[in-house]
């Protein structure tokens, strides 16, 4: 512990929560002031951060996100991302849109990958990116499949509309989560950007579920149901995927630099 009675675990992790939501570079005051840190603190600590690779310094003295902590930070969801590849690439294929797949992290759908489009449709987010449940049809699956009291305690809370085309009236999201579980899909209308649309399934994975789904301009909004059978049968081959057994890996010993003597 450290005088105002924050460990310096905490701290590290403060300023490293600056660069949530996507900011790029930024300078030592602007960390320090996030992290709430004096700045020696910050500058010290920031520089020990840089020794390790988690973080960057370019020419102008900004810090960024360092390769060494993206790598570790893949391994974060890399099962289930591994394992649904190859059929969100299919989803892809077949349906030529915006594909990706996403899990519930509290109050938020994080979308563990995703394949875009070639259709320039306006972008909500990102893999590794977080957006509203209510606002996304993803979000709305993974909200309509869960228990009960997740889904009370989730409409207690103030809605923000992303757009004016929002649901955030607690009644009226209440029963389209029931539509979404009796129909087993879920859509949205402009309701995280204008101009896009989307149309999510489940994919029911033990222990934590997920939902796919596909994001295209809102002008299709009124067929987007054409790719139902699509996105529940590959839904389904994820499913069978993450529950067949995995292949033990054998390790192999990294051969030794030095020369036999």
């Amino acid at each position: 512990m450290r005088g105002d009675g924050r460990t310096v675990t905490s701290k590290v992790l403060a300023l490293l929560g600056a660069f949530e939501g996507g900011r790029h570079a930024l300078s030592l005051s602007d960390l320090a002031q996030h992290a709430d840190l004096p700045l020696p603190t910050a500058h010290r600590l920031v520089g020990e951060l840089v020794d390790w690779g988690a973080l960057e310094r370019d020419d102008q003295g900004r810090y960024s996100v360092g390769l060494r902590l993206w790598e570790v930070a893949q391994n974060a969801g890399r099962h289930l991302r591994d394992t649904a590849r190859p059929y969100l690439q299919d989803l892809f294929s077949l349906t030529h849109e915006t594909a990706h797949i996403a899990i519930r992290d509290g109050d938020e759908a994080l979308y563990i990958d995703r394949i875009y489009g070639s259709t320039r449709v306006p972008r909500a987010s990102r893999v590794g990116g977080r957006l509203p449940l209510h606002a996304t049809a993803v979000g709305k699956v993974l909200l309509a499949y869960e228990e009960e009291w997740v889904r009370e305690a989730y409409l207690a809370h103030r809605l923000e509309a992303a757009t004016r085309h929002t649901h955030i009236n607690p009644g009226r999201l209440a029963a389209e989560l029931r539509k979404v579980r009796d129909e087993g899909y879920a859509t949205t209308q402009e309701e995280v950007r204008e101009g896009s649309c989307s149309i999510a399934v489940p994919v029911r994975l033990k222990p934590h579920p997920a939902a796919i789904g596909l994001v295209m301009l809102s002008s299709q909004g009124a067929v987007m149901t054409r790719h139902l059978p699509t996105l529940r049968g590959v839904a389904h081959r994820i499913e069978a995927a993450a529950a067949a057994p995995q292949p033990s890996l054998v390790r192999v010993p990294r051969r030794s630099s030095r020369q036999d003597r």
